[in-house]
């Protein structure tokens, strides 16, 4: 009978969502909320911001790896209860559907195109993203994409798009992984890969075959936002609401300003006041 009730109550304070295994989870609080993000959850930031939320409210994470169009899907679907992702268009269908809500700007980095010290792909110089895309394409230098419809991928698209290409031959090549992942095949086959600043900062020095080529271009900002389900009877759900004003708020932002800076002498991330220039 205890330990009926012992289950019992365990099911009141955990998220209906049924998620996909937790790569981690952070906290160990009586009240659970599940989210699914990519890079911020890979690179740490995400367990600093769980852990200053989870000492003030009885909680713990669930965090699901995944890219921001795995991320998106898992919410439709009811196996999370948000997401922290950065593919603006997605993001803006979702809250037009009216399956996700209180979209919320949390902050931002940028892509950065690296390659090998020989640029084949004459990337180097080039006037504007798109013109160095456009450059490895008629060079036929070999490039990794992540082909996983991320974030990352999503854009990467759009600059193809913008740039009249169409990819596709040998030297356009899929990891099918996550960004660490893919910078460690690009560095091994010297081939050129388009990787978020964080990421960067975090493994350049894992990769001694790779430089950064291009960066600068505005198309290349990378804005990060908020959202989750807007069932608030669900427990994971109102924990959620609550989790993203604490990342919105001056302490949560405080903490996205600081990640990085004691261990590798530098930001990895713009809070949102910086990245709100660059959203359209």
């Amino acid at each position: 009978m205890k330990l009926t009730l012992l289950a019992i109550s365990l099911l009141a304070v955990t998220s209906f969502a049924q998620a996909t295994d937790c790569k981690s989870v952070f906290g160990d609080g009586q009240q659970e909320f599940v989210l699914a993000t990519g890079s911020p959850g890979e690179l740490g930031m995400l367990e600093a911001l769980a852990d200053a939320f989870n000492a003030d409210h009885n909680s713990r994470m669930c965090w699901v790896k995944a890219g921001s169009g795995k991320s998106l899907s898992l919410l439709k679907a009811g196996k999370i209860d948000m997401v922290m992702v950065h593919a603006p268009a997605a993001e803006k269908q979702a809250i037009k559907d009216g399956w996700a809500t209180q979209h919320t700007l949390i902050g931002s980095n940028e892509f950065y195109l690296v390659g090998p010290v020989s640029d084949k792909g004459k990337v180097k110089g080039a006037t504007s993203v798109a013109k160095a895309y456009s450059n490895i394409a008629v060079n036929q230098a070999l490039f990794y994409t992540r082909g996983d419809n991320s974030g990352t991928h999503k854009k990467e698209l759009s600059i193809w798009s913008s740039a009249d290409v169409n990819p596709k031959g040998d030297w356009y090549q899929t990891t099918g992984d996550f960004m660490r992942a893919s910078l460690k095949i690009a560095n091994k086959n010297h081939g050129y890969f388009m990787t978020d600043s964080s990421t960067w900062v975090a493994t350049q020095a894992q990769l001694p075959n790779l430089q950064i080529l291009f960066k600068g271009d505005p198309v290349l900002i990378n804005t990060y936002h908020a959202l989750r389900s807007v069932d608030l009877t669900d427990p994971g759900v109102a924990l959620s609401k609550s989790f993203i004003e604490f990342v919105a708020s001056a302490e949560g932002q405080k903490i996205i300003t600081d990640y990085g800076k004691a261990e590798y002498d530098q930001a990895m991330y713009d809070n949102a006041v910086v990245a709100a220039q660059y959203v359209h």
